[in-house]
């Protein structure tokens, strides 16, 4: 059985701790072949005044927002078309990619890119999953199908999607999208 300890200065929140004992439990699991509840992770708190590093007492640095809520709530307010919403999620860097586009860096570039294609698109998800990369960037895949009205005003559903998220300090900072709307078009 699996026991890690964590050492954090006081004063994140029950979510955070939560979020950091699920992420090590899972960090476990990508090497050691055990269940999750045979795996044990103990977060000790200090004090701010009990922790010194560099001559000084620190205190907590701010935390990152969770990337998978952070994508989902991107991804609504997309489909919602609030995208004033959805730009104040995004890195000043951002760039996007979709099937037989070239790389776009505005939303207004998106909506207009897809204007011709179809007259609107919900996407019902399979699941959500956030991980961190080897770099800065947590990456965080949302899959599903797709649903909505071709421009001639006939519906279309279950076509295959992934989106591919990165997650840079809280911000999103890229998108690359596989679906099969192009082969789904196609064949009616």
């Amino acid at each position: 059985m699996p026991v890690l300890e964590l050492h954090l200065i006081e004063g994140y929140t029950g979510d955070d701790k939560r979020r950091l004992g699920e992420a090590l439990t899972d960090a476990v699991r990508f090497i050691v072949p055990a269940q999750p509840d045979g795996i044990v992770v103990m977060i000790h708190e200090m004090k701010p005044d009990a922790y010194y590093r560099g001559r000084g007492p620190k205190t907590p640095a701010p935390s990152l927002p969770d990337p998978a809520k952070l994508v989902t709530r991107f991804l609504t307010a997309m489909e919602a078309r609030e995208l004033d919403q959805a730009q104040d999620l995004l890195s000043d860097d951002f760039t996007m990619q979709f099937p037989g586009s070239a790389p776009m860096t505005k939303l207004s570039e998106l909506v207009e890119w897809a204007a011709p294609r179809y007259q609107f698109v919900k996407k019902t998800y399979e699941g959500i999953e956030a991980m961190q990369s080897e770099g800065a960037a947590a990456v965080v895949y949302a899959r599903g199908t797709l649903s909505g009205k071709w421009p001639d005003g006939t519906d279309f559903e279950n076509i295959r999607f992934i989106d591919r998220f990165e997650v840079v300090g809280g911000k999103l900072t890229r998108q690359d999208v596989w679906n099969d709307i192009a082969e789904t078009k196609a064949n009616t």
